[in-house]
């Protein structure tokens, strides 16, 4: 199915270069008084969601614009259309489409694509990650907090949250080298298995945000959890580190 997957990736990436630049303000509609949604986010996951019901039709989908079909099968697929709405509004290249395909609730497949980047991450259970198809994935060796650059988000103030993700982030930044927020979780786990950064976390995400992404980080060897070390991501925040001596050292700073 990875072929498939990535198609539909790159096909749904392609409807998001071609209707970005004739973005208005009337193609906006709003979740929250900063949570964007477009017609492009909609119509790419009406794209998506028709190419795997046309070719599977009895698996179930799961989408962040149009919510959840109930077909009880063992498949799920779970789809992000546009992760980081507000970098593509504003022309900016860090937002992806993601998809993931579960087969009895566990992750088989993923893939995170950034259009506007040139990059198409995959990932397979069993088989690794790769980056464009060519380069296999592996997370960084880094082990020392000083020298790690970490990524992260702030879904959390869309959400009201107390206390919120500005608390950890006073915790974290003083330990560590530098942190990026590009505005795509997805993204940002891609990266975290590529190696590009060293380990990323928020809280306040939902399971279409982050099932390719988590899939990538295992795949490419990084660890995932939620904020606390247990298995209850993303709805009690998630964290992805590369090796153990990161992961353990911000979950022991996010206890505090």
């Amino acid at each position: 199915m990875i072929d498939f997957i990535e198609n539909l990736a790159r096909q749904a990436g392609e409807i998001c270069l071609e209707h970005n630049q004739g973005l208005t303000g009337d193609d906006l509609d709003f979740k929250g008084s900063r949570d964007l949604v477009t017609v492009v986010d909609q119509k790419v996951e009406d794209f998506i969601t028709s190419a795997i019901n046309s070719r599977y039709p009895r698996h179930d989908v799961l989408g962040e614009e149009r919510g959840a079909s109930h077909r009880q099968s063992e498949y799920r697929w779970i789809i992000d259309p546009i992760d980081g709405t507000t970098s593509y509004f504003h022309r900016q290249p860090f937002y992806s489409v993601s998809i993931a395909l579960e087969h009895h609730g566990r992750l088989e497949a993923g893939v995170v694509y950034g259009p506007a980047l040139g990059q198409m991450f995959t990932a397979v259970r069993g088989e690794g990650a790769w980056l464009n198809g060519g380069e296999r994935l592996s997370v960084s060796t880094t082990t020392a907090m000083i020298d790690t650059v970490m990524a992260t988000g702030f879904a959390c103030l869309r959400a009201g949250r107390e206390p919120n993700n500005l608390h950890y982030l006073a915790k974290i930044l003083p330990e560590i080298r530098d942190f990026r927020r590009c505005g795509s979780a997805a993204l940002d786990l891609a990266y975290v298995a590529a190696g590009k950064v060293d380990a990323f976390w928020e809280m306040d995400l939902n399971i279409y945000d982050v099932a390719a992404g988590v899939l990538l980080v295992e795949e490419a060897g990084g660890r995932i959890t939620d904020m606390q070390g247990g298995s209850e991501y993303p709805h009690r925040g998630i964290v992805a580190a590369n090796t153990n001596a990161i992961h353990e050292r911000m979950i022991a700073l996010f206890s505090r």
